[in-house]
């Protein structure tokens, strides 16, 4: 039996006074973190939760996620985080669709959390600084295959799934995060990332907290906030998204090396990473960017540039330890190196399945338990892997993940709008931009702005389209389907274009 509480009860008892977070104005040494955890355990437990139930955690990147989400783990429940830009009928989606007992929302967040729980008659907590606890609950033990969080993701089609990772998964990619940069307690690990979203979750948090490493959080990435944390806190672990990365470049000013001195590992994910930033970056920072690849379902892992050989540009690396990786053809044979096929992923991050979707969950993972990533790749002689596309048309928006069935879904909703088609655009910022071709009915008359209005009702932000171009209609095959792949991205920019001020037939 075990938990994924486990590393800080560890790491409180052997050197409490070690610092585990540091936020923008406190920092929690591991005994203050494990007190408060299962301070906000018994909390749970006094409410009448039990383990095995279902909790919605939505909170930016502060320490107090970390003790929220820590104390979930330790009443044995299952944290269900969802996006701090959630909108109303997101949550309220999400709380119904795992069953969840109770919604937690970090104070300063808008009413959106509160709102959906009260229309499904969920009790609802707010999630203050400093959190709040009451007597200290037991841990609880779990086998290693139980259910400890359901992260939300879909493919381009249909609502979001939940992915189940377990115990096991989430104490895995610990282990493998720490074992692909090394790291030790001494390390001082920084992010700008959403700890919501599985890298942060997981290759950043539990891999720091597995080691017994201190995490520097940054609520919200800002790049001058986050230049100043790495000279302030002196950090030698940074991970984010190339955006991020770019973004730093930027502010960088006449930083050289020096500055950075300790700073020895970073870590990029979320998104292809350009050669060029790669290159700037190591020479500004006089520190290699190392790329991986990973998804929800995976735990955040999949593959990795080795450390020894230092990254490898258009590449991201070899199979993490504990896992295996294949590309294979349309018949499941692996593929010779330097040929495309499905990138396949197998080992202790899989997850468990999709919540209650047991046709989507076989059709995912084999009964010898490897995972479909849906992604395209190449494997070459080196065992370094290539992603060359994706299956599915999901877009990555500055490292969120935008799913064009879901914005699609909101556009159909509008009673004017009778096709859509939403796709990603190269982005020199974002990386990729969420542009949609919209085909109205006839007499309608309806502009970009009407579109966006529409869609930031009901939608995150950075799922929102930027670009709307109207058609007449759209691109389709013999069955009707509508062909995303005949659209013509290069026409697409964020530049206004006649059909965007209004439509009219």
């Amino acid at each position: 039996m075990t938990s994924v509480f486990d590393p800080v009860c560890r790491h409180a008892a052997a050197t409490p006074e070690k610092v585990a977070l540091r936020g923008a104005r406190d920092q929690w040494t591991y005994l203050q973190l494990r007190d408060a955890s299962v301070r906000y355990a018994g909390a749970l437990a006094a409410a009448g939760l039990s383990p095995g139930d279902r909790v919605l955690l939505a909170a930016p990147s502060v320490p107090e996620f970390v003790v929220a989400y820590l104390g979930i783990q330790a009443a044995g429940c299952v944290v269900v985080p969802v996006n701090t830009m959630v909108t109303r009928a997101e949550a309220e989606y999400v709380l119904g669709d795992a069953g969840c007992s109770l919604a937690i929302a970090w104070h300063a967040l808008g009413p959106a959390v509160a709102e959906a729980a009260a229309a499904l008659k969920v009790p609802s907590w707010t999630l203050p600084p400093g959190v709040t606890g009451a007597t200290p609950a037991d841990v609880v033990d779990r086998d290693r295959d139980e259910t400890a969080a359901i992260l939300y993701t879909s493919g381009t089609t249909g609502r979001p799934k939940g992915a189940q990772l377990t115990v096991g998964n989430l104490l895995s990619a610990g282990e493998i995060g720490a074992e692909c940069s090394r790291a030790s307690s001494a390390d001082r690990t920084g992010t700008g990332l959403p700890l919501f979203h599985v890298f942060g979750q997981a290759s950043v948090m539990m891999a720091t907290l597995t080691v017994g490493g201190s995490m520097s959080l940054l609520a919200r990435f800002d790049p001058a906030s986050m230049l100043d944390m790495l000279r302030r806190d002196r950090l030698t672990i940074v991970a984010g998204v190339p955006t991020m990365w770019n973004a730093l470049l930027h502010a960088a000013g006449d930083a050289n090396p020096s500055d950075f001195a300790g700073l020895r590992v970073a870590v990029s994910g979320g998104a292809s990473l350009p050669g060029e930033i790669a290159r700037a970056f190591e020479a500004r920072f006089g520190c290699t960017i190392l790329e991986g690849y990973g998804l929800t379902e995976t735990t955040a892992f999949g593959t990795f540039n080795d450390i020894d050989r230092g990254g490898k540009t258009g590449y991201t690396g070899r199979a993490v330890p504990r896992l295996q990786v294949q590309v294979r053809d349309e018949d499941g044979n692996e593929c010779p190196p330097g040929t495309v096929g499905e990138v396949h992923i197998k080992g202790s991050t899989v997850m468990r399945g999709y919540w209650n979707r047991p046709e989507d969950t076989a059709a995912a993972i084999s009964s010898d338990g490897w995972f479909r990533t849906g992604d395209l790749g190449e494997i070459d002689t080196e065992g370094d892997l290539r992603i060359v596309d994706r299956i599915k048309d999901l877009i990555i928006r500055g490292g969120y993940n935008v799913y064009p069935g879901e914005v699609e879904e909101v556009l159909y909703a509008h009673p004017d709008i009778v096709e859509a088609a939403v796709i990603g655009v190269p982005d020199e910022h974002y990386g990729e931009e969420v542009a949609a071709l919209i085909a109205t009915r006839p007499g309608a008359e309806i502009g970009a702005a009407e579109v966006s209005s529409w869609a930031r009702e009901r939608l995150s932000a950075y799922k929102i389209p930027r670009i709307v171009r109207f058609v007449g209609a759209l691109p389709k095959g013999p069955t009707g389907k509508i062909l995303k792949r005949s659209i013509d991205r290069t026409a697409l920019t964020r530049d206004t274009a006649p059909g965007d001020v209004a439509a009219s037939h």
